[in-house]
């Protein structure tokens, strides 16, 4: 999978994308229940059935604190940060701030997510994308980041439920901050 972002430029793993890459190649024919294919970032296996697309992501286990807030790379580099009320945050103005801040300058750029916590088991997120420059309706990348930092965080316990203006995600994921993570899953329709 070769990802283009809005302006054209070539971007890092995409989930969403790769979500809809699978989703597409099951429609044709050319997959069934399970496919590998490899992204920018490594390879990756999915699982597919009439709902949802199970998405494994990459093993993460870097982690930067930065003040009340945090930086992982979960395919794509992102910022978190977390907010009583993402509905009225800024998502454009407030994300470009940070996206083209100093910190984040040498690696052009980060992608910020907006978390929320609505209850014990369910994050909402809005995030700003590089390449998009914008809001989009729902980062893949960026709520699999959204959903480790709220377990390092938060405690928030795997699988973790995601609002997004685009829909409903989970994000499955085994291991802690001192270990690392595996067998993270991006599961959507």
């Amino acid at each position: 999978m070769v990802y283009y972002n809005s302006d054209g430029s070539e971007g890092t793993m995409c989930g969403k994308g790769g979500r809809c890459l699978v989703r597409f190649a099951s429609d044709l024919g050319i997959v069934e229940s399970e496919t590998h294919f490899i992204a920018i970032d490594g390879p990756h296996l999915a699982y597919i059935d009439a709902e949802k697309i199970s998405l494994q992501m990459q093993n993460v286990s870097e982690f930067k604190s930065i003040q009340a807030d945090f930086y992982t790379n979960t395919g794509s580099p992102h910022y978190v940060t977390f907010c009583s009320d993402a509905a009225q945050i800024n998502v454009r103005e407030i994300g470009a701030k940070i996206r083209y801040s100093e910190a984040f300058k040498e690696q052009n750029g980060t992608n910020v997510n907006f978390v929320e916590k609505m209850d014990d088991e369910q994050l909402f997120v809005r995030t700003y994308e590089r390449g998009v420059e914008d809001e989009t309706y729902s980062c893949g990348t960026g709520v699999t980041a959204a959903a480790l930092i709220s377990h390092i965080q938060e405690g928030y316990q795997s699988p973790i439920k995601i609002k997004t203006l685009g829909g409903n995600l989970s994000v499955k994921f085994q291991g802690d901050i001192i270990n690392g993570f595996h067998d993270i899953f991006l599961i959507g329709p």
